[in-house]
């Protein structure tokens, strides 16, 4: 699946659905941080709520949790390996801490201009975000794995 020793860039298509199955995933997860910290607020303190700024910071640090560590250990969040998406630094590597840190917060400026962003794709000449420019990190669509006929 190489062209000119270049791996392949995924669709946006198939993009997206990697990014809805993880979307899933992370609502779930925050889901579940943020009752625990009510568990733990409530029997720490009279309170049966928790505070608004509280609930944005475990939030996004949730989501950047969730994404940097798939993206550090393997490259690949549970949607991107349902997909055959893999995140690569430009040599090819899998991306560092900082590297990760540096594409979520681009994530998150590329959402936050109407998806402009992600968009930048479809008219980009090398299929990349605004947030791989940032992170100096691209998608790489994977091989399909080649079944055997072993009985």
């Amino acid at each position: 699946m190489l062209t000119n020793d270049k791996p392949l860039s995924p669709s946006l298509l198939r993009r997206l659905s990697a990014l809805i199955y993880d979307t899933l995933l992370v609502i779930a997860l925050v889901m579940v941080i943020n009752g625990l910290a009510l568990a733990v607020v409530s029997q720490i303190s009279e309170q049966d709520v928790l505070s608004p700024p509280l609930v944005q910071c475990l939030t996004a640090l949730t989501i950047s949790g969730f994404f940097c560590v798939f993206w550090i250990t393997n490259g690949q969040t549970l949607g991107m390996q349902a997909w055959r998406i893999q995140l690569v630094d430009f040599e090819g590597h899998r991306p560092n801490m900082t590297k990760a840190l540096i594409r979520c917060v681009g994530a998150t400026i590329s959402a936050g201009c109407l998806g402009l962003g992600y968009l930048w794709c479809l008219v980009d000449r090398n299929k990349r975000y605004w947030h791989d420019y940032l992170s100096h990190t691209e998608l790489i669509l994977l091989p399909k794995h080649v079944k055997s006929n072993r009985l």
